[in-house]
């Protein structure tokens, strides 16, 4: 493989100007058990996070709700001025315990979590900041609306939505121009495949979040492991270098609270499947 470095998975202009590295980093895991709460072993945390710009990362997702704001607070302490960094964040769910999510999308609570994360990251405006659900109780006019007038006032420069379907975004799209869209997608789940051709149709960014989840395929002689065999990688290394491969907006964010682990990820960023593996991995799940 070539030189550990996430440039080799080519960049990306989110919003047609803000360029990145199309592997970025996912900041989720760098919080306690269900997403909640300090992280395990806060130093390994701090260590991962500072080694991002010596592996070429300079893309990193993160939202007010890890930890919640364990994740932003982190970022701030290892990344702040972000030197060549996109910090792009979330807000739209709030916390209640491990793993409980709950969507609010009331315009005023929209606008906090973004005060509130400007504060958090030491910023005077916010690169990239993606409503983390469209909250069904509260009418997504609403909700657009006032992201437009954030994006107005200069407080986000561009916005993206997460966990949305196609005519979502074409809704979206009469308030503001979508720079991203955040959706489950991986190699073993394939469920926004018409978001992503979309996206890929309107070069908009597509940031798939469980990148690496293969699902059945991960299992011991699947296509997936016996192409990871042949190459000498993992199998999330291979499942990565599928994503990047797959289409040209694509933004994986691989997280890990390990240095180790994330530098097997990047990694994946240099391997270059053929196009036969391509496919077989493509037609590999139905």
């Amino acid at each position: 493989m070539a030189s550990i470095n996430a440039s080799s998975s080519g960049t990306f202009k989110i919003g047609g100007d803000l360029e990145v590295n199309r592997l970025g980093f996912g900041a989720m895991r760098i919080t306690g058990d269900g997403i909640w709460g300090d992280p395990a072993d806060p130093a390994k945390a701090r260590a991962t996070l500072k080694k991002l710009p010596e592996l070429g990362i300079n893309f990193v997702d993160t939202a007010d709700s890890y930890g919640p704001y364990v994740s932003e607070d982190l970022i701030r302490e290892v990344l702040h001025p972000y030197k060549g960094m996109v910090i792009a964040t979330k807000s739209g769910l709030t916390r209640h315990g491990p793993n409980i999510w709950a969507p609010l999308g009331r315009p005023e609570y929209l606008r906090q979590g973004v005060l509130m994360s400007l504060r958090r990251l030491k910023v005077d405006r916010i690169d990239l900041w993606q409503l983390h659900r469209v909250d069904e109780k509260v009418p997504a006019d609403e909700q657009f609306d006032v992201i437009k007038q954030m994006q107005k006032e200069g407080l986000i420069r561009h916005a993206g939505l997460s966990e949305v379907n196609v005519g979502q975004i074409e809704a979206a799209q009469k308030y503001f121009k979508v720079a991203t869209v955040q959706n489950l997608y991986n190699l073993g789940n394939r469920q926004s495949e018409e978001v992503l051709d979309y996206c890929d149709k309107h070069n908009i960014g597509f940031i798939p979040w469980f990148p690496l989840a293969a699902g059945a395929l991960a299992k011991e002689g699947s296509v997936l492991s016996k192409i990871a065999g042949k190459l000498g990688a993992s199998n999330g290394q291979v499942a990565l270098a599928w994503l990047l491969k797959r289409s040209k907006v694509m933004l994986p964010i691989p997280g890990t609270g390990d240095p180790e682990h994330l530098e097997e990820n990047v990694k994946g960023a240099s391997l270059q499947l053929s196009q036969e593996d391509y496919e077989a991995l493509e037609h590999a799940v139905k």
